[in-house]
């Protein structure tokens, strides 16, 4: 390990241009090179969430980077990471733990108070690190949220760390994107600021070259790239709920199995899924709202959620659970996973409000169970087994609330010998709390065999991600000046 660690800050010109996958394939990169590598974001906005060994929650995209960067995630690597629930409010998870619910409004009123732990948090990383690869949220550019930022030029600022402004090509625009940053942000974060990037590029990147050095000259910064578009992004998790708009076609035709997904509006840990779109022989179809779920559905996943009983009267909203009923009639089944599970019961209850309103829903009524959500969140990293099969699987539990009732006495999986889910008398209706489940590919396969996929599970799931991982670094080594990128990097100076 070096004895002064270094730190680079890449921000974007917006969201979704590519900074979590870039500073993933940053930490893959510099790894191969032998650099010890440590990925944090300061502050994170996503309903996708990984457990960590520490006992907390960060967010995915930071978890995959910390896979990267062959490293165990920790709740240092994304200190605050705010979950919505609804839309001008959010709960917010510090270091790993909730610490409560409240309006956007008043965080950005006082989201100050968290840049001491992000701080503390960033220096943990530091201190067993060569290189700290930090990553934005949002635009860089947001002036009108600058005030008490901990999530840009805020942290930047605070921790002295070098920045790298991204932008993204293909949308058209990224001249005036990255030029306009320097426009409109103040001189001291200006002054911070030693790149530009361009990404997901298509074409002959020689047609960009008059627009790259453009941005030079009117920048005073160098201008890396342009990255060529990244095509197996799409085997990667994807960060948040903009990669779902994706992938309600099958670009391939029809194949074996089908099964849809209702788009809940705070869906959560949809990467649950990403090992079933990952099988040669699966179609996972995304229902958008106003479209009724297809009959010819093999099986439907109601998925996790940040706001169960409100999402639970959007699905009744758009006549989901009527669709759902009929497809049980014909004898097909549905897996609820999470906030779903909860759905398929008698009745939820939130004593407290911790996700709203307080109250109580009627459940869809499709397993024998009820639930009530409490203040203490549970998260778990497990190892357990199929009931039915005994097929081993892993996952993790994070959700607020306990599900009791007779169904429950047919557990869906036995983890450390403890049932777990829930399975209705008739053997159609499936309920877990475990997330990630489907990566174990022997469950996997057995799973997608009994409804009648006959090659399923020969995929290895974990080797594809190292596959990809490793080919999104060569990618950028073939295509970003990874050492004059490196030489930016300078060791931070915490205020």
């Amino acid at each position: 390990m070096s004895p002064d660690p270094r730190a680079l800050m890449i921000m974007g010109t917006g969201s979704d241009v590519g900074k979590s996958l870039i500073v993933a394939g940053l930490c893959r990169a510099f790894v191969r090179r032998g650099l010890r590598v440590m990925p944090f974001k300061p502050q994170n906005m996503s309903n996708n969430a990984a457990v960590t060994g520490d006992g907390g929650e960060i967010g995915r995209a930071q978890a995959l980077q910390a896979r990267a960067a062959e490293q165990e995630p920790t709740t240092a690597m994304n200190p605050v990471l705010l979950k919505p629930e609804h839309e001008t409010g959010a709960q917010v998870i510090v270091r790993g733990k909730r610490v409560g619910s409240m309006p956007a409004r008043e965080y950005f009123a006082t989201r100050g108070q968290y840049l001491a732990p992000v701080l503390e948090a960033f220096s943990e990383l530091s201190a067993s690190a060569d290189l700290v690869l930090v990553e934005g949220a949002g635009s860089a550019s947001e002036i009108n949220l600058r005030h008490n930022d901990i999530a840009n030029f805020g942290f930047a600022r605070a921790a002295s760390v070098p920045v790298a402004v991204l932008g993204d090509i293909a949308r058209g625009g990224v001249i005036a994107s990255l030029v306009g940053t320097f426009e409109v942000i103040e001189e001291e974060d200006a002054a911070l600021t030693v790149a530009t990037i361009v990404n997901r590029f298509q074409g002959d990147p020689s047609l960009f070259e008059e627009g790259r050095l453009e941005i030079e000259k009117r920048t005073g910064r160098p201008c890396f790239g342009p990255i060529p578009f990244f095509e197996n992004a799409r085997l990667l998790p994807a960060e948040d709920i903009l990669g779902l708009r994706e992938s309600t076609e099958n670009p391939n035709g029809k194949k074996q199995i089908l099964i849809a997904v209702p788009r809940l509006p705070r869906i959560a840990n949809f990467d649950d899924l990403d090992p079933l779109r990952a099988e040669p022989e699966v179609e996972v179809l995304i229902v958008q709202s106003g479209t009724p779920l297809p009959r010819e559905a093999d099986l439907i996943i109601i998925p996790g959620s940040k706001s169960t009983r409100a999402d639970l009267a959007f699905l009744r909203q758009q006549g989901w659970d009527t669709d759902i009923k009929a497809h049980l009639r014909a004898g097909r089944p549905v897996l609820g996973l999470c906030g779903g599970f909860q759905m398929l019961g008698q009745t939820i209850s939130d004593p407290d409000g911790l996700e709203g309103e307080a109250g109580t829903s009627e459940g869809l009524g499709l397993l024998q169970a009820k639930t009530i959500l409490a203040p203490a969140k549970q998260l778990r990293i497990e190892e357990g087994s199929d009931a039915r099969f005994g097929t081993p699987l892993s996952g993790y539990h994070m959700h607020l609330g306990e599900t009791s009732g007779p169904d429950t006495k047919r557990p869906f999986a036995l983890v450390g010998g403890t049932p777990e889910g829930a399975i209705s008398a008739d053997g159609l209706v499936y309920g877990t709390y475990l997330h990630g489940l489907f990566v174990a590919d022997g469950f996997r396969g057995r799973f997608l065999k009994e409804l009648g996929a006959k090659r399923a599970g020969a995929l290895n799931y974990e080797h594809q991600i190292e596959q990809v991982l490793d080919q999104l670094g060569e990618h950028l080594e073939q295509y970003l000046n990874l050492d004059a990128l490196l030489a930016l990097a300078r060791p931070p100076q915490l205020k």
